[in-house]
């Protein structure tokens, strides 16, 4: 019995050697963790109960029958998050540098369903160089049957990759699905074809990092939520990341104990708004004061800055927050703001996040470059996504709400279950002067006569009491009593039923 145990104990040292100690090193060299370093960082000490240690692949062709190394390149299983079950696969790029094979697939397929069977969280941790081109088409099979449980598992349980290392050719399709990516600066790349054939190609001369490197799909391509310093911070706050999200779409939103008094109010907020209307403020401060410990995860931050979205708590209960940026753009709507906020938007509706908007929207971003750019069916998908969703939605209008941009920004119109105004709000088809000049066309030459109607225009309709008037706002509120107001309307939401009509599916504007 006692040899048995110790052959057990040597295949298991084997196996976590991974690609063997040069490897290792060469993988720290580059500023790297190992796979199973991370997984270390990621779940709570001791938690990890690791599956398929030993399975190695089945290829014969190009001298493969003489090369294995347990786990076949990726470790899977599953542990807990401050308490909390998640299950994960983090690829080894020490064995065959990551890259897929079938039994590699098999290993993270057999994860991906008991992650859905069992509701939970799958994290993907990805660090390799694509397919195992020694299988050919083996390899391909497995990378559809990965995709194929990514899409079943939309909007079921929470999918987050982590790009740690190389990521290419079929290896970026299945973090594409997922529900977020993040990067690690200087060590992390995702593109569907490299620089190599990029050059042959195409004739450009283009690196790893211009291509596909964190600061470019972090800001140009949006294909990243958010870019960490080095692998140990990216970790860490992969489990902030799930102390706010719930574990399935049957799950309830995490509460967890704050010593914040939902009662709190905040005098500084009476003096946010500027006393000019074109002059911004920073939408970051009301969101610090508003939420519990002014604690915000905020999800794609150096995309479209003109739009805020991101994480927060209210008593201690996981928010959505989708805000207006006066500091950018004047917190105009144009094509990417409305991708980026349409996309959490129905992140929050699957997994039952209750989403507080802050309105401060002057419009959409006029122009050729948005007309050409499909701004109508970008524009569209922001509009699609707050009608669609039926979680709790709580409204607040800070200062302007122009044109078709209110309606888009979970107005009442698109069943805004409780929709404040701050006094200084301004809601209209547009503002005042470039509204005087349509309706009074006549009087241009007449600078008296348009300050006149400019004074009138302003009195009548750039304040809330017309929409409240009508209904479209439920109140006028005191900006410092907001937290207090949410926090009470969230609370008389809780028990909130909804149901949009039987659909196989929807077709948002895509």
């Amino acid at each position: 019995m006692k040899q048995i145990l110790e052959t057990l104990e040597a295949r298991r040292a084997g196996a976590r050697a991974g690609g063997g100690a040069a490897r290792v090193a060469a993988q720290h060299k580059r500023g790297k963790l190992t796979a199973r370093e991370r997984i270390e960082l990621l779940l709570d000490d001791g938690s990890f109960e690791e599956f398929d240690m030993f399975v190695q692949h089945r290829a014969t062709d190009f001298g493969m029958e003489k090369s294995h190394v347990p786990g076949d390149g990726v470790v899977t299983g599953w542990g807990t998050v401050n308490g909390r079950t998640v299950f994960l696969f983090a690829k080894d790029f020490t064995v065959f540098g990551g890259s897929l094979s079938e039994t590699h697939a098999q290993k993270i397929t057999k994860i991906q369903d008991m992650a859905l069977k069992n509701r939970a969280p799958i994290i993907g941790l990805f660090d390799a160089g694509g397919a195992r081109i020694q299988e050919g088409v083996a390899a391909l099979g497995g990378y559809g049957e990965v995709f194929q449980r990514n899409v079943l598992a939309s909007g079921v349980i929470p999918q987050i990759s982590v790009i740690m290392g190389p990521c290419a050719g079929g290896d970026v399709y299945s973090p594409a699905m997922t529900d977020f990516i993040f990067m690690v600066r200087d060590t992390s790349y995702m593109f569907v074809t490299g620089p190599e054939v990029v050059k042959t190609v195409t004739n450009e001369s283009v690196t790893a990092e211009e291509l596909g490197g964190a600061s470019v799909h972090t800001t140009k391509s949006s294909i990243a939520d958010k870019a960490y310093d080095n692998d140990v911070e990216a970790l860490l706050q992969m489990r902030r990341l799930i102390d706010f999200l719930p574990a399935s779409n049957t799950a309830d939103v995490p509460e967890i104990p704050t010593f914040d008094d939902g009662e709190r109010i905040d005098l500084s907020l009476d003096t946010i708004i500027p006393d000019s209307a074109n002059k911004p403020y920073d939408m970051h401060e009301l969101i610090a004061k508003m939420v519990d410990e002014g604690d915000f995860f905020e999800i794609q931050e150096a995309h479209a800055r003109n739009i805020i979205t991101g994480f927060a708590r209210i008593e201690g209960r996981t928010v959505g927050l989708v805000a207006n940026q006066p500091m950018v753009l004047a917190g105009v709507l144009d094509s990417d703001a409305s991708r980026k906020a349409a996309r959490f938007v129905r992140f929050c509706d699957c997994f039952n996040i209750p989403i507080i908007t802050l309105v401060d929207v002057p419009g959409f971003l006029p122009g050729t470059a948005q007309e050409y750019g499909g701004l109508i069916k970008h524009g569209a998908k922001l509009l699609f996504a707050f009608a669609e969703a039926t979680v709790p939605k709580v409204t607040i209008i800070t200062r302007k709400a122009f044109g078709g941009a209110y309606d888009v920004m979970a107005s009442k119109h698109l069943r805004g279950d409780v929709n404040y105004a701050w006094p200084t709000a301004q809601i209209a088809v547009m503002g005042a002067k470039g509204a005087v000049e349509i309706i009074f066309r006549a009087d241009m030459n007449d600078p008296a006569k348009i300050a006149e109607r400019t004074k009138e225009y302003e009195e009548r309709f750039l304040s809330p009491f017309v929409a409240a008037e009508r209904g479209y706002i439920d109140e006028v509120i005191m900006p410092h009593a907001t937290r207090r107001r949410v926090a009470r309307a969230l609370a008389m939401l809780r028990g909130k039923a909804l149901e949009n009509p039987w659909k196989k599916h929807d077709n948002i504007p895509l």
